[in-house]
């Protein structure tokens, strides 16, 4: 056991009147009281008998090193560290001091410091299994740091957080190997643990520039953009240096700014200038996730203002790549893809929304897409006449009119087999078209995605030139005659 006189000078006038011999013998007392207590595990009062024995006698190392001891059981490791290191100043040799100086470095996240102190201890005793243990838990935190740095730099947040996890298990206190981690949880989404692990730093040190900047960044990143700047600016205020907070700062000042730019260029309708403002907020920080899914949306919506529908599909995909919980952005992408008539990704779209919030509103937005897919599994007459699906009567006649002339098999009777075949199907679909569209009733049916047989319109029974001859009149009310090889004309009689 390290020793030590008791010759320091003491401020107690009562122990000017004690011998060195009084002294050390009383300060020995409190030290068998602080070891009853460390045994009990009442760490606390231990401390406190310690305390007692190095205010008898100053210079001695081992309360010094009992002191250490009970201060690593209260988590107190910055203070322990001081101690384990005032007893090897007073005493070299002693090797628990070492021991316990080491461990200090370890649990603050010291792994060089550290291996330094459990080679001193292998100096004096070679054989401590000890100290070649707690070495190889020294390398390994080193070897830790080194992994953890090569995954930041490739952003490889996930190695990084494993690496950090595994050196906290020895390194319990590093604030520095907390903060980092905090960090890569932030940069991964994972917010909520990003801020639990920032808080408890911050309860510990309310001035820890490291987890202020954290807890910014977090805030920041979910789209909470004007309390984490105050963060960033209290994060500089303790730390005027920092580097990561002042840039941060800086990309969400600009990031607002730009995305309220293209907020009001899209209420003015200045939709082109909204379109830019998008695109540039969206170059500003990649990190950025949930603001990104956002500014991917707006940029959506604006696309579609601008009838660029492909381009406003694949932002929306961008965003809820970014953030799978997005509803407005599966809204959006599922409007386009109706807007484009590609029904079945309109309704898996809107299946994902409604499964998700089972709202009067997603429920019909659903069954309008699934009718939707049901019509375009059909023939579709409004395209066989070349016609909108919003043409008046008049246009529907003259688009028949057209197509069933040019489609008419007399009009192709010296055409190949082939061609004859494909003009006569035409000219059927042309008719079959006519006789739905012109029909109220069956056009009502036909429009509402209803089934025609299910009103005994049997589409199978129908005969095209029936109704090419009630169109133009009965039988002789027209024909067609060559005016050259391959031409045709027709007359009516």
């Amino acid at each position: 056991m390290a020793t030590g006189n008791c010759d320091a000078v003491n401020m107690d006038p009562d122990l000017d009147l004690l011998s060195d011999e009084e002294l050390e013998r009383e300060a020995e007392g409190f030290k068998e009281q602080g070891n009853a207590f460390y045994i009990k595990k009442d760490y606390a009062e231990a401390f406190n008998y310690y305390t007692k024995a190095i205010d008898m006698c100053p210079k001695n190392a081992s309360y010094y090193g009992n002191r250490a001891a009970t201060l690593m059981m209260l988590c107190r490791h910055r203070e322990a560290l001081e101690d384990s290191q005032q007893a090897v100043r007073l005493d070299n040799s002693f090797t628990k001091g070492h021991l316990r100086e080491g461990k200090c470095h370890l649990s603050l996240g010291n792994a060089m410091a550290a291996s330094r102190c459990f080679q001193r201890v292998l100096e004096l005793e070679p054989d401590s299994s000890q100290a070649q243990q707690e070495l190889k838990t020294a390398d390994s935190i080193l070897e830790y740091e080194r992994m953890a740095e090569i995954g930041f730099e490739k952003r490889d947040f996930r190695m990084v957080v494993f690496c950090m996890d595994r050196a906290l298990e020895s390194a319990v206190a590093c604030h520095r190997f907390k903060i980092l981690k905090a960090e890569c949880l932030a940069l991964l989404g994972r917010y909520p643990e990003a801020q639990s692990v920032a808080s408890d730093i911050l309860r510990m040190d309310s001035t820890n520039a490291d987890a202020l900047y954290v807890r910014g960044l977090c805030l920041y990143y979910e789209d909470c953009i004007d309390k984490a700047v105050q963060f960033f600016v209290q994060a500089l205020r303790m730390a005027p240096d920092h580097d990561k907070a002042r840039l941060a700062c800086r990309n969400a000042k600009a990031l607002k700014a730009k995305k309220e730019e293209g907020n009001k260029s899209f209420k003015e309708g200045n939709f082109d200038a909204a379109y830019e403002l998008y695109s540039e907020a969206l170059t500003i920080d990649p990190n950025n996730i949930k603001t990104n899914a956002k500014l991917f949306c707006n940029r959506a919506t604006v696309g579609s203002k601008l009838k660029k529908l492909d381009q406003a599909i694949e932002d929306c995909t961008k965003a809820v790549k970014l953030d799978e919980t997005y509803i407005k952005a599966y809204l959006r992408r599922a409007q386009c893809y109706m807007d484009t008539e590609q029904y079945e990704e309109a309704v898996r779209d809107y299946e994902k929304v409604y499964q998700t919030e089972k709202t009067k509103e997603h429920k019909h937005l659903l069954k309008h897409a699934q009718l939707e897919l049901k019509k375009s599994k059909r023939k579709d007459y409004y395209k066989v006449l070349g016609v909108d699906k919003n043409a008046t009567e008049d246009e529907i006649k003259k688009a028949y009119r057209k197509r069933a002339l040019l489609h008419h098999p007399d009009r192709h009777s010296g055409a190949s087999p082939e061609m004859q075949k494909e003009e006569e199907k035409k000219f059927k679909e042309v008719g079959e078209a006519f006789s739905v569209l012109s029909d109220p009733k069956k056009k009502s049916r036909y429009d509402s995605g209803q089934d025609l047989e299910d009103d005994g319109m049997n589409m199978g029974d129908f005969d095209a030139n029936n109704i090419f001859k009630a169109f133009f009149g009965g039988p002789g009310g027209f024909s067609f005659e060559a005016s050259g090889p391959g031409n045709f004309f027709f007359q009516f009689g």
